[in-house]
């Protein structure tokens, strides 16, 4: 990468760091797991240093990624018994998430922040075999000191929207020469392995999404068809929501208002639950908690009531629950959230015009007939009032079934990208 641009990008993330503690002392108050090590961070760790290089790393900055790297992590065990991981994190779900696939001898810190002298610590306190790092998370001080250090770098599980593109090439002096250094680019899909070529990537392999390969909590799954059993009503499901979404569904619910369906409300960011909870009351609405419900399930109440989904990590439960879910993130212009847990779970999604994160997942899922496209969140919502009509209960044991299939159809990544990782370590 030129001298230049990357003296000004030093500059910036070294002036930067003052304000990520800032930001870090705010998040711990609403999201406690924000608190926890933040040292980490900055090239400090409590955890002794490795003595020689023998650690897997696997970079997974949030929730999502997270699960796509606890996937890739089954099957790297089952390719390579007894490897031990260094797992890394950006958000605390995804750090959350992440300590659900630790095995002994594994370790988990913080992603430093990508700063030279973080970034050094980092590599020199863990020495790590190889790096995966997972779907987009390309770091410039992060490849470049890894290169010098002799680690090689893989992404994983590579995606690369044309936003995301055309955001790095405003930045193609210092992206460019980041994604030519790595040492593997494995893309989930043809477009993303063309868009990740234009950005200087040398692409070895289209693999597939690794969350293809994720299993529904089996359960959660379970739990959630006991509770089924004793539902009056069908469940439409606000899945994933993002800021402003639920105001846009209270909206459409006025327009077209219906005491037939149960509402189940999970939004995307967990700190954001109370928030929706006093939106829904202000409107008019009774709200019941997923950590209100007991070992008995939700309440069917006579009342106009919404279930509001505060826990982590039971998106299978309630995907499982729901009729038919609408797609949060794809309302607003935010790009949509992955789909494909919907699909493994036989949940037929509703998308908005927005999906521009997950852009061929959305059109493969079209085309399979596991989703429909909405114009508005107002046109979604009669969508799933039709869906849910009794007369249509035939249709939409179909479509479950269709989606089902759609999630079967693309597994495979995980073997894959294994057998690459192995390869890549001459194993």
């Amino acid at each position: 990468m030129s001298s230049f641009h990357h003296a000004v990008y030093n500059l910036l993330v070294r002036a930067a760091q003052p304000l990520l503690r800032r930001k870090l002392a705010r998040r711990t108050v609403a999201e406690p797991g924000y608190g926890v090590a933040i040292e980490e961070r900055f090239g400090v760790y409590a955890q002794p240093a490795e003595p020689r290089s023998e650690l897997v790393w696997v970079h997974a900055v949030s929730l999502g990624e997270s699960r796509a790297a606890g996937v890739l992590l089954a099957a790297l065990r089952e390719a390579m018994p007894g490897v031990r991981v260094l797992l890394t994190h950006g958000t605390a779900t995804g750090r959350a998430e992440g300590a659900r696939y630790l095995h002994e001898g594994d370790v988990q810190v913080w992603q430093p922040w990508d700063t030279p002298a973080a970034v050094q610590a980092f590599l020199q306190h863990f020495k790590p075999r190889v790096g995966l790092l997972m779907e987009t998370e390309v770091w410039p001080n992060l490849v470049w000191q890894a290169q010098r250090a002799g680690v090689p770098l893989a992404l994983v599980n590579a995606r690369m929207s044309d936003k995301s593109m055309s955001s790095a090439l405003r930045w193609a002096g210092l992206m460019r020469p980041a994604f030519a250094s790595l040492t593997a680019v494995w893309a989930q899909t043809d477009a993303d392995a063309q868009r990740l070529q234009q950005l200087g990537a040398k692409v070895q392999a289209v693999t597939g999404n690794l969350k293809f390969d994720a299993q529904p909590d089996a359960a959660q799954v379970a739990q959630a068809n006991v509770w089924r059993e004793r539902m009056p009503r069908p469940v439409v499901m606000l899945a994933s929501s993002r800021e402003g979404e639920e105001a846009l569904w209270l909206e459409a619910v006025k327009a077209q208002a219906s005491g037939r369906v149960q509402v189940l409300i999970v939004p995307r960011h967990p700190q954001r639950v109370d928030e929706v909870e006093r939106l829904l009351m202000s409107a008019g609405w009774t709200v019941s908690r997923r950590s209100q419900w007991g070992e008995g399930g939700p309440e069917a109440l006579d009342s106009p009531t919404v279930w509001l989904g505060d826990s982590l990590g039971e998106m299978a439960l309630y995907y499982s629950l729901a009729d038919v879910a609408l797609l949060g993130g794809s309302f607003a212009s935010l790009g949509g959230q992955n789909l494909i847990e919907a699909a493994a779970c036989g949940c037929p999604v509703l998308m908005g015009p927005h999906t521009f994160n997950f852009a061929e997942v959305a059109e493969q899922a079209l085309a399979a007939g596991a989703a429909w496209r909405c114009t508005d969140m107002q046109g979604a919502w009669q969508q799933a009032l039709q869906w849910t009509a009794p007369e249509q209960a035939t249709a939409l044991v179909s479509a479950k079934e269709k989606a089902r299939v759609f999630a079967r159809a693309h597994q495979g990544a995980a073997a894959k990208t294994a057998a690459l990782v192995r390869d890549l370590l001459g194993q």
